[in-house]
């Protein structure tokens, strides 16, 4: 096997496209796209995001939504992250996006995209927004037995070397099973 160097890059896969929601003082909802997300603990998301509009807001209500971009969604979730909330003041409403209001934080549950993290903000400190995980909700229609099904949430992720967006594909194998092959 030959490899090829590429220098430090932010190269990570899968990356999420998450969209954070979020009011203003005055109740409005505002998106954007952030792809620099994970999972820090047990109840925290960590996002890398300079100033925005949608910092400005946090600074305002300290809460907000993580919604997860989908197949069916592509071209609404790329819009809220290439256009500023400071630019366009209806930028959630061109998208075509519909504010529910959650009922565990002060921001929207965006109505088109069925999965959200419901977060309070920890600390936002050099452009690192670290949120508290108060609850995980999720429209009926992506449940199977009661759980989120990824198949029928068809979440995308964001390939950062191609600047394209890839759906997330089929089951390969069982976490915290198959490896038990290796340990008889």
């Amino acid at each position: 096997m030959s490899r090829i160097n590429f220098g430090a890059k932010p190269w990570v896969y899968p990356m999420p496209v998450l969209i954070i929601a979020t009011y203003d003082e005055n109740g409005v909802p505002n998106a954007m796209n952030a792809a620099w997300g994970m999972i820090t603990d047990v109840n925290e998301i960590t996002i890398s995001m300079s100033e925005h509009k949608t910092t400005k807001n946090l600074a305002v209500t300290g809460e907000f939504t993580v919604s997860f971009a989908t197949e069916d969604t592509v071209i609404p979730c790329d819009y809220v992250g290439i256009v500023s909330g400071n630019a366009v003041p209806d930028k959630f409403e061109k998208a075509g996006f519909h504010a529910t209001k959650s009922e565990s934080v002060n921001a929207p549950l965006i109505d088109e995209l069925p999965m959200a993290l419901e977060c309070r903000v920890k600390s936002y400190e050099d452009e690192i927004l670290i949120g508290e995980i108060v609850n995980v909700n999720a429209d009926e229609s992506i449940l199977t037995n009661g759980m989120i099904d990824m198949g029928k949430l068809k979440p995308i992720a964001y390939d950062p070397v191609g600047h394209t967006y890839i759906g997330m594909g089929a089951t390969v194998g069982q976490a915290f099973s198959d490896g038990k092959k290796l340990a008889e």
